[in-house]
C-alpha cells in the first residue's frame, strides 16, 4: 500500500521491542469511574507525554519516549507528532489543567524553534533535532522536506491560532508567527514542476528520488486540503482530482462483513487513515463527489472492530472488547497493522482515536484496556503503545503519533472543540470549497 511510509521506513529504525523497553512508570487503576471521569483522566494522562516530556530546548515532542536506538537519543523530535501535541495543548487548555500563559510559553517557544529550524521551501523534514534544529535523516535518502508531516504539524498550528485569538501582545505575537510560517510553505513547489499530483519528499541532497506520489486513500487528505488553502503558494483544484483521486486504492464501494467500504483498500488499511486528516477536518457531513467522509470513517472503524471479532488467524485475546489494527510498535519491531496485515498485536490508540465515530465501542475498549489490562499497559504518560497476548508482549513505550490522537480525537466526541477551531480558518474554508466540498461548516 503506497502510503503507509510507515512500514516501509520506520522499520529502517525498528529495534527488538523487548530490548528497548524502559522500566516502567506504573501508575494506579482507579475503580468505579464515571464514564466521563475515565475519559478525563485518559486524556489528562495521555497529555502529560506531550507536557512533562517536550523536549526542554525545543518544546517540540520527542518520537518516542524510548529512542535509545537512535543515535540521537532524546534529541529525536517529530514534526507530526508535535502537531498532534499543540492540539493537545489547547485541549488541556480549554480543559483547564494548565493555565492559558503556560500554554503561550510553551507554543511560543515551539514556534520560535521552528522559525529557525531547517526546513526546505518552507516544509519541515520528518524528523529534527530538538536541540539545534537540525535535521535528522529519516532514511539515506529521506533528509529533506516532509510534506505529510508537515500537514500535520500545521493542522496543530492552525488550531492554536484559532484558538489564542485574545487581544494580546503575546497571543498576537503567536497568531502571527504562526501566519508567517504558514505562508511560507511552498505546497505548489511539491508539485515537481507543476505536475497534477503532490509528492511526499524533496531534499537538497537527494531532489525527487524518493518519487513518492500522495495519492489515495490514506491518511494524506489534509496534505491537499492544506495545499489548496494556502494563501500564499496554492495548488489547483485540479491536483487533488487528478491526483490524490486518481489512486489505485482510491475508490472502492465493495462491503466487508455487510458493510460498505466507499474508499480505499479492501477492509479500509490501518485505523490512523481515519484519524490523522480528521483530527481537524470534521467529517460530520463532509462530503465531495467522491464520499460522505463521516460514512468512510465510520464504516472503516466498523470493517475493522468486526474483523477483530471473527479473528480469522485465532489470536488471543481479539473480542468486542479488545479490537483495534493501526499502525504501532509489536513484539518485533514496528509495524501497520490492518485486517490484511494482521500478527495479532492491538493497538490501544485505534479504538480510542475512533471515539467520534463508534463511541459505544470505543467505551467497551476503553474499559477492557483499562480496567482488564491496565496494570501491563496503564503508565505515567496513558496506555502503552500496543500488546500481542499470543506472544504475551506488552509494550511499555509511547509514540507520539498514537498518543495525540487518543487525545485530540476523545475531545471531538466530547464537545467538538478541535473540529470547530481548525475549520473556522478561513483559509480552509476557501480551500474545501475550491475542491468541491460540502459541509454544515461551510459558511
Amino acid at each position: 500500500m503506497q502510503s503507509l511510509k510507515y512500514i516501509i521506513l520506520l522499520c529502517l529504525f525498528a529495534y527488538h521491542a523487548q530490548a528497548q523497553q524502559q522500566t516502567p512508570n506504573r501508575s494506579a487503576i482507579r475503580q468505579g469511574l464515571s464514564d466521563t471521569a475515565l475519559l478525563e483522566l485518559v486524556q489528562q494522562q495521555t497529555f502529560r507525554y506531550f507536557w512533562d516530556f517536550g523536549h526542554p530546548v525545543s518544546g517540540m515532542v520527542r518520537d518516542r519516549s524510548s529512542n535509545s536506538a537512535h543515535d540521537d537519543g532524546d534529541n529525536v523530535v517529530t514534526t507530526s507528532g508535535t502537531g498532534f501535541g499543540v492540539m493537545a495543548i489547547v485541549v488541556a487548555t480549554s480543559r483547564q489543567w494548565i493555565t492559558r500563559e503556560a500554554a503561550l510559553n510553551r507554543l511560543l517557544t515551539i514556534i520560535d524553534f521552528l522559525r529557525k529550524a531547517d526546513h526546505y521551501h518552507g516544509v519541515f523534514p520528518h524528523w529534527l533535532n530538538g536541540r539545534t534544529g537540525k535535521t535528522i535523516p529519516f532514511s539515506r535518502k529521506d533528509d529533506g522536506g516532509d510534506l505529510v508531516e508537515t500537514s500535520f504539524l500545521f493542522e496543530g498550528l492552525l488550531t492554536a491560532r484559532q484558538y489564542f485569538d485574545r487581544n494580546t501582545p503575546r497571543e498576537k505575537e503567536l497568531r502571527d508567527k504562526i501566519n508567517a510560517t504558514w505562508q511560507e510553505v511552498e505546497w505548489d513547489w511539491y508539485t515537481r514542476d507543476g505536475r497534477s499530483v503532490l509528492y511526499w519528499h524533496w531534499s537538497p541532497n537527494n531532489g525527487w528520488s524518493m518519487n513518492h506520489e500522495i495519492k489515495g486513500w490514506n491518511e494524506c487528505l489534509l496534505t491537499y486540503v492544506l495545499a489548496a488553502s494556502s494563501p500564499t503558494y496554492p495548488v489547483k483544484a485540479s491536483v487533488y482530482h487528478q491526483g490524490w483521486a486518481s489512486g489505485r486504492s482510491f475508490l472502492n464501494g465493495k462491503e466487508f462483513f455487510g458493510i460498505r467500504l466507499p474508499l480505499g483498500s479492501d477492509f479500509g488499511g490501518p485505523l490512523f487513515f481515519s484519524h490523522y486528516s480528521f483530527l481537524g477536518l470534521d467529517p460530520r457531513g463532509l462530503k465531495d463527489r467522491y464520499a460522505d467522509y463521516w460514512e468512510q470513517s465510520t464504516n472503516h472503524t466498523r470493517i475493522n472492530r468486526e474483523y477483530c471479532i471473527r479473528n480469522p488467524k485465532g489470536f488471543k485475546g481479539y473480542s468486542a472488547d479488545c479490537w483495534g489494527l493501526t499502525a504501532s510498535d509489536t513484539y518485533d519491531g514496528y509495524n501497520a497493522h490492518s485486517p490484511e496485515n494482521d500478527f495479532g498485536t492491538i493497538t490501544p490508540s485505534a479504538a480510542l482515536s475512533a471515539f467520534p465515530y463508534t463511541p459505544e465501542y470505543s467505551m467497551q475498549a476503553l474499559k477492557y484496556f483499562y480496567y482488564k489490562l491496565g496494570k501491563k499497559i496503564w503508565r505515567q504518560y496513558g496506555f502503552t503503545d500496543a500488546f500481542n497476548e499470543t506472544q504475551q508482549w506488552y509494550a511499555s513505550s509511547h509514540l507520539a503519533i498514537d498518543q495525540g490522537p487518543i487525545i485530540a480525537m476523545i475531545e471531538n466526541y466530547r464537545s467538538g472543540l478541535l473540529w470547530q477551531l481548525f475549520m473556522s480558518c478561513p483559509e480552509i474554508q476557501t480551500g474545501l470549497k475550491k475542491l468541491d466540498f460540502t459541509s454544515p461548516q461551510l459558511k
